[in-house]
This record gives C-alpha cells, structure tokens and sequence, in this order.
C-alpha cells in the first residue's frame, strides 16, 4: 500500500483565503508523478456552485471523483431545499465519505470555500478530518506559502486586497518547491457570485 501511495503522490500548492466580503483561492497548474512533470495544464480549482469552490491536491484522479461526488450533492439539495449549500454541510458531506474509505484512502488534501451564508473555509484531509480556517494552504508547496500568509495574511482585508496576496503566496512556492509550477491560478467567490481569472488578469495582478 505504502509503495503505490508514493507512485501516486503529486506534488502542488493551493491556497484558501477568507476576506470580509468574500473567498479568494489560488493554486499552481502543475502535476508531478514523482521527478516527472505529467501534466502543465491541470485545473485545480473546481467549481461546485456559484457560492462553493474547492482546491485540491494529491491524486489527481481521486480529487476529480470526489469533485463529481459534492457537485451531484449540492445539485441534490438545491433542487430539494431551493437554497444553497454552505460550505459547513459541503465540508461534512466529504468529511463523512473520506472517513468510510479511510482503509482504503482518496489520496487528497482538500480546501472548500464558500459564500452562502457566510464567508468560510474548511480543510479536509485524506481519513476525513475537517477544520474550519481562516487561511489554509495544502500540498508539498504550502510550507513555503504559509511563510507568506502568515505574515501578511488580514482577514479584515477585501477580496480585491488579498488576491496579491494568494498569487504571491503560490508564486513564491514555485521558486522552491519543483512539484509547484507552470503557471497561477485565482478564483474569486462574493456577492457577484464565481470568477476564475484569466492568465492575462493574473499577470497584471501579480505586476501589482
């Protein structure tokens, strides 16, 4: 089990960040099986519902099902309930799920932002423990994030003021962690709902 653990471990940085009026994440686009770059061009941000969005790192393969898994489950309940799920319920939803498979594991560290009802993350890792966080990083570059964030990190702050920040914190990741790489991604949730940038708008910010 150790040995097929390793061959699938994958290397990443993402980071969660909560402001007075909003969720910004941010994460690198590279995949890594071991020294072997598999892939430049992963998303790693999901978006789940106009109010929740989640980071994920470690497999790739278990992240994406479990993607699938919370987006028919917040479907569900919005057709039922006719609100939106809060990030708490979405959290609690992959916390039950990842503590069932704890023998045999999804290899994923997970952050879940949303917006719903208010502003919050949680971060989940792979046997289904669950904390709720003001700012979080995950993956093999979040030591070097949290440097950063915890630093400079004011929850105090607006989301247009904290999106620097994330950037930096990933950026800054990617001088020194060889599993961080190819390239910035942001995604914004507030009141005007989700907004993933575009490579030219995350350039701009990080000239900032």
């Amino acid at each position: 089990m150790a040995k097929i653990i390793k061959r699938l471990k994958t290397g990443t940085t993402t980071v969660g960040l909560t402001c007075k009026d909003g969720i910004v994440l941010a994460s690198d686009k590279r995949v890594t099986m071991g020294s072997f770059i598999a892939s430049r061009e992963v998303d790693k941000i999901y978006k789940i519902d106009d109010t929740l969005g989640m980071t994920v790192a470690g497999g790739v393969g278990d992240a994406q099902a479990l993607v699938r898994i919370l987006q028919a489950e917040v479907n569900l309940y919005k057709y039922r309930m006719d609100k939106p799920m809060n990030a708490k319920a979405a959290a609690m939803i992959l916390a039950n799920l990842l503590q069932n498979y704890k023998f045999f594991p999804f290899y994923v560290q997970l952050l879940i932002g949303g917006t719903s009802e208010q502003n919050e993350i949680y971060s989940l890792d792979a046997f289904g423990g669950s904390t709720r966080e003001k700012m979080a990083a995950t993956g093999s570059g979040s030591p070097i994030a949290y440097g950063l964030l915890e630093s400079e990190f004011d929850e105090d702050s607006t989301v247009e003021d904290t999106i620097q920040l994330a950037a930096r914190a990933v950026s800054i990741a990617m001088k020194r962690d060889s599993a961080t790489g190819e390239g910035i991604e942001i995604v914004t949730l507030t009141k005007n709902g989700y907004k993933r940038y575009s490579k030219d708008e995350v350039q701009k910010i990080l000239m900032k």
